[in-house]
């Protein structure tokens, strides 16, 4: 059977013994290269958006909003798709107008140039000043504050990355006064049968949304794995959109 799966770690190798139940099926559909984009994103995604809760365990529903930074990176992309399918009301920053359009065809209702616009003014003109519900972050550092600023009323920040430092300052009065949730997650430290519930959960509700194509995977660039360098290149450079694989000649 043609499977992809969530490694712990050793996945720049041919084989790579991996725990049954971080495994999943191949979609008919679709090719290995594409299968192998998989797994680290949508684990990621489905376990930030709809597994986690706020303090209250108030989960993401039908009909909230969400700001997705980074709205073209391979997480960025798999994020808006995922919450457009399940009908959150999309909004995503990125850095020039070449990726807001790219996310505008991802689904998102608005996409937000964060280098001539301020993403907080803006999200606040889109929400009529309610703010949005969730906000997945891979920037952190000077965000933070700004983030807290978007969300509404019992919001959640989910930290995923710290791309822009990893200190910040905040008033906690506005958390507090705001009822505010702020969570960080990282999916390698987490144990096997916390990746397998993920696991079970994105076979469920999300692989039907693969195998008929209203989530496809968008990859930017495919290199060898001996031009891993030039694919760590690209990614540093930000100037790809959606995800960036490495393969062997023979697949």
């Amino acid at each position: 059977a043609r499977v992809l799966a969530l490694a712990n770690g050793g996945g720049y190798s041919e084989y790579c013994a991996v725990p049954y139940g971080q495994c999943l099926p191949i979609p008919e559909n679709m090719n290995m290269i594409t299968a192998g984009c998989v797994a680290e994103t949508y684990f990621t995604v489905w376990h930030n958006l709809f597994q986690q809760s706020n303090i209250f365990g108030e989960h993401l529903q039908r009909g909230d909003s969400i700001l997705i930074h980074g709205g073209t990176s391979g997480i960025g992309s798999t994020a808006i798709q995922m919450a457009k399918a399940f009908d959150i009301t999309v909004y995503a920053s990125a850095g020039s107008q070449e990726k807001c359009k790219a996310c505008l065809d991802f689904g998102a209702e608005k996409a937000i140039n964060y280098k001539t616009e301020d993403f907080v003014e803006r999200i606040n003109e889109l929400t009529g000043g309610k703010g949005v519900n969730l906000v997945l972050d891979m920037v952190s550092g000077p965000y933070l504050p700004k983030n807290l600023e978007v969300l509404a009323v019992g919001g959640r920040l989910a930290i995923i990355g710290s791309l822009g430092g990893v200190r910040s300052e905040i008033n906690m009065r506005n958390v507090m006064r705001r009822r505010l949730t702020i969570a960080g997650s990282t999916l390698r430290a987490r144990n096997s049968a916390v990746k397998a519930s993920i696991a079970a959960e994105l076979r469920e509700h999300v692989w039907p949304l693969l195998k008929d194509e209203t989530m496809k995977i968008r990859i930017d660039t495919v290199f060898d794995m001996s031009e891993a360098s030039k694919a760590h290149s690209l990614m540093e450079s930000n100037a790809h959109i959606g995800k960036i694989a490495l393969t062997w000649q023979h697949l």
